[in-house]
């Protein structure tokens, strides 16, 4: 028996819907919520796909890519040439007001900027596997990890700040690479000591990967590409080795995507 969400197709009765696709999911897809199930369905008949508009050096898109493997949800990825400018053509501008990469196309047409944003929304429309710890507190402590990189060291490193210092303000390549790696090595001593208190050689937060763990390993590839130190960070180390050889991270790594150059 096939399963049958009526939001995909025609006419059902409630009953029949009951009878057929719920008993459907439930007995027969691995104890999976039967809800999960049905919006996944429902998205393979319509043929309907998200887009992701992104860059593959991009830390924040480098992210989503995770969250999205993670997911395992089908999504168009779209380049947008951030070293070129095109973040500031009319018609990316029109998708996205603030020029900035990732921008989330979602199956019913709605836009959605920043990355902890699009995040949060993949978890709630595919919550397995979780990208947050169970209990409110250990959700509050991940998310406050994944907010120390994606909100305090990424935004002062980021490729319009590092133009601005280096254009508009004058500073040579030396003062320009200071400024990189004074504040991602003190947001990285930082969440050093959080992992120590609760992590563990797998993940930032526990031993699974969370959203902590998504915003971690796309600011440790940036920090080697600029040359940052991370010798006194073990453990962010340690933990971003064995993410990295975790399929749904290593298909997300910036030298690997259709537009790496």
């Amino acid at each position: 028996m096939g399963i049958y969400n009526p939001a995909c197709a025609g006419p059902l009765t409630a009953y029949a819907w009951r009878r057929a696709s719920l008993w459907c999911l439930r007995r027969q897809c691995g104890g999976r919520d039967w809800r999960d199930l049905s919006q996944e369905m429902c998205r393979a008949v319509s043929g309907v796909k998200m887009k992701l508009y992104t860059y593959y050096r991009s830390s924040a898109s480098y992210r989503v890519r995770i969250a999205l493997n993670m997911k395992n949800l089908a999504c168009e990825l779209v380049p947008v040439h951030l070293a070129q400018g095109r973040q500031h053509d009319p018609d990316f501008l029109a998708i996205n007001p603030q020029g900035l990469v990732p921008a989330l196309v979602t199956e019913s047409g709605h836009v959605i900027s920043q990355s902890l944003a699009i995040i949060d929304y993949l978890d709630e429309i595919s919550p397995k596997p979780a990208l947050l710890p169970g209990d409110p507190e250990s959700r509050a402590l991940a998310r406050a990890m994944a907010a120390l990189v994606a909100c305090d060291i990424h935004p002062l490193n980021n490729l319009r700040v590092l133009k601005y210092l280096k254009g508009t303000l004058g500073q040579d390549q030396t003062a320009v690479d200071h400024w990189y790696s004074h504040w991602v090595s003190e947001g990285f001593a930082a969440l050093e000591t959080l992992v120590s208190q609760h992590g563990s050689d797998k993940a930032c937060f526990g031993d699974k990967p969370t959203v902590a763990d998504i915003c971690l390993v796309p600011q440790m590839w940036n920090a080697r590409r600029f040359n940052v130190d991370l010798s006194p960070f073990p453990n962010l180390v340690r933990i971003d080795a064995h993410l990295c050889g975790l399929e749904a991270f290593a298909d997300a790594a910036p030298e690997v995507q259709p537009d790496a150059t």
